[in-house]
């Protein structure tokens, strides 16, 4: 059934950040969630993994308010990936993924000795391709090798709902095509609804089943890749203009953009 947005606006400190956007997120594909700084992405993923209540409308998952459930129960159903949250440097990677496993743990400070813990961890590095990491501590660990095992933590969780922000930052351009490519295979694979944060659109377009476009916290296309990543969108949004072309191999759209063929945020139409 995937996530039902009706109506969600939200303000910070009396700023309006998000503005009555109504969509539907599919199940068992990879959403990119896209738009310039301060469209309101961060926001967004906030509200539908249910950190954060929205202002007025309403977000559910497999048609449950995640509102309505405790917080231990929504841990269960979402894995929230957020930009810079990191775990302390001292832990193994075998701990970090452990920590996944927190919502299931049968107290409050139960332990992790179950025999169950430790099979979900090592299928999860298994799946991420990092089970030569286990013993490795995070600091030695490169940017690419980190984000793996922070996907393999979030598979350990068993959510039915992966949320990413910006999850290619600060990766090379061969980790950010194998993360993706990762990504991809283990929300497609296993039927969950996957959301990414996205800056880049040419990754957003090779690997995106479903795109949503973000402008000034309101939502101005959700659809294919090739149905929303169109010329006058992009320039109408993002100020630049640009070709989109059918990519020479996979077919989807490839962006081309013009070289000093910018405009500033006030002269966009």
């Amino acid at each position: 059934m995937g996530v039902i947005l009706y109506g969600v606006s939200h303000s910070i400190d009396g700023q309006s950040v998000l503005r009555d956007i109504s969509t539907t997120i599919p199940h068992g594909a990879v959403t990119g969630l896209l738009g310039p700084n301060g469209a309101g992405k961060s926001t967004l993923l906030r509200l539908i993994a249910g950190i954060e209540r929205p202002t007025a409308g309403s977000v559910s998952h497999d048609g449950v308010p995640l509102i309505s459930l405790p917080r231990r129960l929504v841990a269960r159903r979402v894995a929230l990936l957020e930009q810079n949250a990191a775990p302390a440097s001292e832990l193994t990677v075998e701990q970090v993924v452990l920590l996944g496993r927190i919502p299931h743990r049968s107290r409050l400070l139960g332990s992790f000795d179950r025999d169950e813990d430790r099979r979900i961890v090592t299928e999860q590095l298994a799946a991420v391709g990092a089970s030569g990491l286990a013993d490795r501590t995070w600091h030695t660990l490169s940017g690419g090798q980190q984000q793996r095992v922070q996907i393999a933590r979030a598979l350990a969780q068993q959510p039915s709902l992966l949320l990413l922000d910006e999850p290619t930052n600060h990766l090379d351009v061969s980790a950010q095509l194998s993360l993706l490519d990762l990504v991809g295979s283990q929300v497609r694979g296993l039927g969950l609804t996957g959301v990414a944060a996205m800056h880049d659109l040419n990754l957003a377009a090779a690997y995106c089943d479903h795109v949503l476009l973000l402008d000034d916290g309101e939502l101005v296309a959700s659809g294919t890749p090739d149905e929303v990543l169109r010329p006058e969108t992009i320039a109408a949004v993002y100020g630049v203009d640009c070709d989109v072309i059918p990519h020479p191999r996979g077919g989807h759209p490839l962006i081309v953009f013009s070289p000093g063929h910018t405009r500033g945020a006030d002269d966009r139409q």
